[in-house]
Protein backbone atom coordinates (compact mmCIF):
# COMPACT_ATOMS: atom_id res chain seq x y z
CA UNK A 1 0.00 0.00 0.00
CA UNK A 2 1.55 3.26 -1.10
CA UNK A 3 0.88 6.73 -2.48
CA UNK A 4 0.43 7.41 -6.19
CA UNK A 5 0.99 11.07 -7.18
CA UNK A 6 -1.44 13.08 -9.29
CA UNK A 7 -2.07 16.79 -9.76
CA UNK A 8 -0.16 19.64 -11.29
CA UNK A 9 3.06 21.36 -10.36
CA UNK A 10 2.92 22.70 -6.77
CA UNK A 11 -0.67 21.34 -6.35
CA UNK A 12 -0.13 17.63 -5.73
CA UNK A 13 -2.66 15.14 -4.51
CA UNK A 14 -2.16 11.46 -3.91
CA UNK A 15 -4.24 8.32 -4.06
CA UNK A 16 -3.65 5.64 -1.47
CA UNK A 17 -3.45 2.48 -3.55
CA UNK A 18 -2.70 -1.21 -3.22
CA UNK A 19 0.00 -2.24 -5.70
CA UNK A 20 2.49 -4.99 -6.28
CA UNK A 21 5.78 -3.73 -4.83
CA UNK A 22 7.69 -4.98 -7.86
CA UNK A 23 5.77 -2.71 -10.25
CA UNK A 24 6.64 0.85 -11.25
CA UNK A 25 4.88 3.63 -9.30
CA UNK A 26 2.96 4.69 -12.41
CA UNK A 27 1.74 1.18 -13.27
CA UNK A 28 -1.73 -0.30 -12.83
CA UNK A 29 -3.12 -0.49 -9.31
CA UNK A 30 -4.93 -3.40 -7.69
CA UNK A 31 -7.29 -1.24 -5.58
CA UNK A 32 -7.72 2.38 -4.51
CA UNK A 33 -8.48 2.78 -0.80
CA UNK A 34 -8.24 6.53 -0.21
CA UNK A 35 -6.92 9.97 -1.08
CA UNK A 36 -4.45 12.41 0.45
CA UNK A 37 -4.51 16.15 -0.34
CA UNK A 38 -1.55 17.77 1.50
CA UNK A 39 -2.46 21.36 0.50
CA UNK A 40 -6.09 21.20 1.75
CA UNK A 41 -7.50 22.00 5.21
CA UNK A 42 -6.78 19.50 7.99
CA UNK A 43 -10.34 18.10 7.83
CA UNK A 44 -10.15 17.42 4.08
CA UNK A 45 -6.55 16.18 3.83
CA UNK A 46 -7.10 12.43 4.21
CA UNK A 47 -10.09 10.48 2.91
CA UNK A 48 -9.91 6.74 3.61
CA UNK A 49 -12.27 3.79 3.13
CA UNK A 50 -11.55 2.12 6.47
CA UNK A 51 -13.28 -1.15 5.59
CA UNK A 52 -11.14 -1.64 2.48
CA UNK A 53 -7.95 -0.72 4.35
CA UNK A 54 -8.66 -3.18 7.17
CA UNK A 55 -9.48 -5.98 4.73
CA UNK A 56 -6.24 -5.43 2.78
CA UNK A 57 -4.20 -5.25 5.99
CA UNK A 58 -5.80 -8.52 7.11
CA UNK A 59 -4.63 -10.09 3.82
CA UNK A 60 -1.04 -9.11 4.62
CA UNK A 61 -0.53 -5.89 2.64
CA UNK A 62 2.31 -3.81 4.04
CA UNK A 63 1.81 -0.02 3.98
CA UNK A 64 4.67 2.34 3.21
CA UNK A 65 5.97 4.51 6.04
CA UNK A 66 4.00 7.58 4.89
CA UNK A 67 0.77 5.63 4.43
CA UNK A 68 1.24 4.08 7.86
CA UNK A 69 1.49 7.57 9.42
CA UNK A 70 -1.63 8.75 7.57
CA UNK A 71 -3.60 5.71 8.69
CA UNK A 72 -2.48 6.18 12.30
CA UNK A 73 -3.72 9.79 12.19
CA UNK A 74 -7.09 8.48 11.00
CA UNK A 75 -7.25 6.01 13.89
CA UNK A 76 -6.64 2.90 11.80
CA UNK A 77 -4.05 0.79 13.59
CA UNK A 78 -1.84 -1.67 11.80
CA UNK A 79 -2.23 -4.81 13.90
CA UNK A 80 -1.27 -8.05 12.20
CA UNK A 81 -2.52 -10.28 15.03
CA UNK A 82 -6.23 -9.57 14.44
CA UNK A 83 -7.72 -11.48 11.50
CA UNK A 84 -11.27 -10.70 10.34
Amino acid sequence: MRLKRFGSKKRPYYRIVVMDSRQAPSSKTIDEVGQYHPVENKEKQVIVDAAKVKSWLAKGVQPSATVKQLLNKQGITIDRTVQE
